[in-house]
């Protein structure tokens, strides 16, 4: 396995455990950097006591972990019954709920700030809504996310929209399109492998295309079907050798983070063969 290449895990694996517990278990594993859950039960920004904010920060120093982003996508602490991951979004039809998005993704900035995360990253845009048309619903996006870019560029930390399946930007092209309209160097991509393969972006094009966006890495497998549903990486059928190897060549330097949520029963057990699949790799 290249030098160059750092993994680390998501604590959204980790939803039934504490945030100490959770670096304390990522740590074991053998992974060297975490992504951190900006939600319930690890680091919602709106109920985190700046004593729990010193708390995590010590816990990651014993353990030698750095942060490799903070995940600010997953909002189960508001507890939307349509889905608890990605609603409210940033395109609800009524004002109020979607700047519960908007306002949380401000105090996730700020956290990253105080916990010396060099990024954040957020939904694109969010499903679209019955009636509302894509041209409306990208304007609406803009005009919620520019003043999170704001704080970004106060909090110096990069703010990165993820792609996701059957979202408002689901493919590359359409970050591109996005991102184009805005003139920011903290505004990036997290670039979901696993969310490329689902949508068929081919990936060993489009990492090179977008080098200069991507500042962090979601990975994990997806079955042949290419339905959108996490698998450990080895247990589907994307070809990691030679996706690794283009992101090398880029000059990439920072984390790719195995992203492993539906596995909450057994976090350790779907982290630890995640990490031995990538070392056992050669490219």
């Amino acid at each position: 396995m290249s030098e160059k290449i750092k993994f680390a895990y998501s604590s959204n694996a980790y939803r039934l455990f504490s945030v100490e517990e959770c670096i304390q278990r990522i740590a074991s594993l053998g992974y060297t950097g975490m992504e951190l859950l900006a939600d319930v039960p690890h680091a919602y920004p709106v109920s985190l006591l700046p004593e729990q904010k010193t708390k995590i920060l010590k816990c990651l120093e014993e353990n030698h972990l750095e942060i490799s982003n903070i995940n600010a996508f997953m909002m189960n602490a508001v507890a939307d019954t349509r889905q608890t991951y990605i609603y409210p979004s940033w395109i609800e039809p009524y004002a109020p709920y979607r700047a519960l998005r908007r306002e949380h993704t401000k105090r996730v900035l700020n956290l990253a700030s105080e916990l010396r995360a060099p990024s954040i990253q957020t939904e694109p845009g969010g499903p679209l809504p019955e009636g509302m048309s894509r041209k409306e619903a990208l304007a609406i996006f803009y005009e919620e996310f520019m003043p999170c870019v704001e704080v970004a560029e106060k909090c110096g930390v990069d703010l990165l929209i993820e792609p996701e399946p059957a979202l408002l930007i689901e493919k590359c092209e359409q970050f591109l399109e996005f991102i184009e309209k805005i003139d920011s160097s903290r505004v990036g991509l997290n670039f979901d492998l696993g969310h490329a393969f689902c949508v068929e972006d081919d990936i060993l094009y489009w990492i090179p295309q977008l080098a200069k966006y991507i500042r962090h890495y979601h990975i994990e497998d997806i079955s042949a079907t290419r339905v959108h549903h996490h698998l450990i990486p080895g247990e589907g059928v994307i070809d990691f050798p030679p996706i690794l190897k283009t992101i090398s060549s880029t000059g990439y330097s920072g984390f790719i983070t195995v992203e492993l949520y539906p596995f909450q029963e057994n976090p350790d057990d779907a982290g630890r063969k995640a990490l031995e699949f990538f070392r056992n790799l050669c490219w």
